[in-house]
């Protein structure tokens, strides 16, 4: 029996010495990496993860992101000590005392879950484990899956427990760990769940964040916030049993609800996304042109790139706002007042030439498809959102009915910038980026109306017109230009054939024929100079219509231009980048606004044009600014309306700001049917008056809404203190003009130009220049 009992001993011995050897062989294979690379301590120092790349505006408050994967790594000072306790509780209360394995945990999931198969017994993976499968990822071994990915990663962290201090491991455990909604990093999660820095998490919403980890996605705050809730209660519930909270606190704290500011920032979401899109063109630009110290090309998408902009996030959404309820507004109206007879429903050629160019065409014509193949596929119904502006819909519909519907909206180009800076404050380049890719600040150069007339008028004040010159309203023919004659946009002239207006009144009414013969006295080509003196890069035409703004320009340099008027007469360049650094806060580029110092007209100019264009304001086509919108602010400015009611435009004025206005369809050929609908007045000046209105209510923005123009000197305002209108006198209508169908204003310029050229003898004669 003893003999028996001894064989049976030797044979157990023999038997469990295999099992550690096949063990040990086993654990060896995977040190050694033959069931894949493992990490060296120091590989594991030298670790970079990728990050997003984040773009700031003012008071460095984040407007957005570029990322494969949403993180963004904050050190150890930027965690909130309630957020470590929530952690260290919850997930692994001995973390402090072991060095990245527990080894009680470890033999109950070593018997439970891998002998026994049991997968509800939990993971008992430390903090320093779970780090380790966060930054390699788990693989698939077939059945022996489970154990050599915990004994890979019981490897991993031993070696990181070396490498890096207990603050270190946790820093970059809550900088790597995946958050619910693809979300990586307590302060990417910060941000998304509660718009906030994770320094600044109360400790019930660092609760919630930590109760995410056990299932991201089961205890997602926003798709289940009941279950966020008693998972969160749970996570306080454990910070009392570890002492970390007093259950005075947790029996106040678990009855507030959870509530979320969510906040994503995906491409087409969220604030300012046509900027952010014009930001991500010019820093892939600077990536590509500047590579680091290596010679490696920095990622936007990877690389943690800090990107510091210009523009105000708090304005922006004012403007934003503001722009919404306008536009969808005024789509009812344009809608309604075409009816069944509208262009984007009777007219086929339009919806075919807007097939042709979208999208999806241009896809299936580079694959190489026949027209025909391409519009069977495209003729073939599928379910589809379509934007509106009350409620997005889900219909049964074709490609084509997609871009009908889309042909029938109304756009916006809205930008606001520092007239003494450049700096771009706001920019809306469309009504909405998900479905509106087409930028109308920078992309689009539509006609600019009346909002160039200012231009004229500067260029005819800088060759010697005076402010209180006088100009007939009636029409003129110009047979050199195929007699071709202008007329008023309200299609009335004076009854009366001697009445003049003057400057003053001609541009705040927005009077064509008189902006017309203004441009004939300050001479086409004067007025292209000084377009481009002002930083106009637009090619304008040589004709006579340029005085109406048949020119196109864009958004963004019309703001650039009308900033001379209260920036001493000198235009500026708009800009919106500031600098840009690494992820460790290196700086690696600065950006300066491209100085002007030139002037493009002189001061008188300028102080003369401002008062005109406060005249708009006060009592001609903006007037509704002060009536109807109750603005008290100091504020100059121009509409603008051209051909056939197709763009809408509006210029604000005000002392710190300067903001520009577009409103019409993306297909030129598609306009307002009246004048009093698609005037500039109506279709794009409410953009400017419920962005000003929001300002105001906010004290934030008292530096721009209180600020006042300079003082005018009183002999300026001496020089435009004149009648609006004058009537000839006597002589002049007892024995006419020469040339009555050009208008008094053309003798006026003969006698300039004889004026000029006696002047001109006398300083060949003295050599003195005069002093305009």
């Amino acid at each position: 029996m003893a003999i028996k009992q001894r064989k049976w001993f030797k044979w157990f011995l023999w038997g469990a010495a295999g099992v550690i050897l096949m063990f040990l062989l086993f654990f060896l294979s995977i040190y050694f990496g033959l069931w894949g690379h493992m990490p060296s301590e120091k590989e594991l120092k030298e670790i970079v993860q990728n990050e997003a790349s984040e773009v700031y505006g003012t008071d460095d408050r984040l407007i957005g992101k570029y990322y494969l994967f949403d993180r963004q790594s904050i050190p150890y000072e930027e965690i909130p000590e309630h957020l470590i306790h929530a952690l260290v509780a919850t997930e692994d209360f001995r973390f402090y005392d072991h060095e990245g394995i527990d080894y009680k945990s470890f033999f109950r999931v070593f018997f439970k879950s891998i002998l026994l198969r049991d997968e509800s017994s939990g993971g008992g993976s430390t903090i320093t484990q779970q780090l380790a499968k966060n930054l390699y990822q788990r693989r698939k071994y077939g059945r022996m899956g489970i154990a050599v990915n915990k004994l890979r990663e019981m490897i991993i962290a031993k070696r990181i427990e070396h490498a890096y201090s207990k603050k270190e491991i946790l820093t970059l455990y809550l900088n790597t760990v995946p958050f619910s909604d693809n979300t990586y990093g307590v302060e990417s999660a910060s941000y998304k769940f509660f718009g906030k820095k994770a320094r600044k998490l109360t400790l019930e919403e660092a609760a919630v964040l930590v109760g995410m980890l056990k299932a991201n996605y089961y205890y997602n705050p926003r798709l289940f916030p009941e279950r966020s809730t008693t998972r969160r209660n749970t996570v306080m519930h454990q910070m009392v049993r570890y002492e970390y909270l007093d259950q005075g606190t947790f029996d106040s704290l678990r009855l507030l609800p959870v509530e979320l500011y969510y906040t994503p920032y995906a491409h087409d979401k969220g604030i300012a996304p046509y900027f952010r899109e014009q930001v991500k063109k010019e820093v892939e630009a600077w990536c590509a042109a500047h590579p680091d110290s290596t010679g490696k090309t920095y990622d936007l998408y990877r690389d943690g790139l800090r990107i510091y902009t210009t523009l105000d996030a708090e304005m922006q959404a004012l403007a934003e706002e503001a722009m919404a309820e306008h536009l969808s507004g005024l789509q009812e109206q344009f809608e309604k007042s075409y009816g069944q007879r509208a262009p984007w429903i009777t007219n086929k050629k339009m919806a075919e030439d807007a097939l042709l160019k979208s999208a999806p065409y241009r896809a299936l014509k580079e694959r190489g498809w026949s027209d025909t193949k391409i519009m069977d596929s495209l003729s073939k119904p599928r379910r589809m959102e379509l934007f509106d502006w009350k409620e997005n819909h889900i219909v049964e519909g074709t490609t084509l009915d997609s871009i009908r519907h889309y042909l029938k909206f109304l756009n916006a180009g809205v930008i606001s910038i520092d007239p003494h800076t450049g700096a771009i404050r706001t920019w809306i380049g469309g009504i909405n980026y998900r479905y509106f890719k087409y930028d109308h600040v920078r992309q689009s150069k539509r006609q600019v109306g009346s909002t160039f007339k200012p231009i004229v008028y500067t260029t005819a004040l800088e060759e010697g017109l005076a402010p209180c010159s006088y100009f007939s309203p009636k029409k003129v023919v110009y047979e050199e230009y195929d007699g071709w004659s202008p007329s008023n946009a309200s299609g009335e002239e004076e009854e009366n054939e001697f009445i003049n207006y003057s400057l003053k009144y001609a541009l705040s009414r927005s009077v064509n024929t008189v902006a017309v013969k203004v441009l004939d006295y300050a001479g086409i080509s004067n007025t292209i100079a000084m377009a481009k003196n002002m930083g106009i890069e637009a090619p304008l035409p040589q004709v006579p219509s340029l005085a109406l703004g048949t020119a196109g320009i864009s958004v963004e340099e019309m703001a650039g231009a009308y900033a001379a008027y209260v920036n001493k007469s000198t235009p500026v360049k708009p800009f919106f980048l500031t600098r840009i650094e690494d992820r460790q806060g290196n700086i690696l580029a600065e950006f300066e606004p491209e100085e002007r110092t030139k002037p493009a007209f002189s001061s008188h100019t300028r102080q003369v044009m401002l008062e005109m264009m406060k005249a708009t304001v006060n009592e001609g086509t903006a007037s509704r600014l002060r009536t109807v919108y109750g603005l008290k602010n100091a504020m100059a400015g121009k509409t603008g309306t051209t051909q056939s009611n197709k763009d809408g435009w509006f210029v604000g004025l005000t002392p710190r700001l300067v903001t520009v206005t577009w409103v019409g369809a993306d297909d030129h050929r598609i306009g307002f049917r009246s004048t009093r609908m698609g005037q500039g007045a109506n279709s794009a000046l409410p953009v400017f008056a419920g962005f000003l209105q929001r300002m105001n209510r906010d004290t934030t923005f008292n530096r721009y809404t209180n600020a006042r123009f300079e003082t005018i000197p009183s002999a300026v305002l001496g020089e435009l203190d004149c009648d609006p209108k004058r009537e000839d006198t006597f002589i002049e209508k007892l024995f006419g003009k020469k040339d009555r169908k050009k208008g008094a204003e053309q003798e006026d310029r003969k006698d300039r130009k004889k004026k000029k050229k006696k002047e001109g003898f006398f300083k060949r004669l003295f050599g003195k220049k005069k002093d305009r």
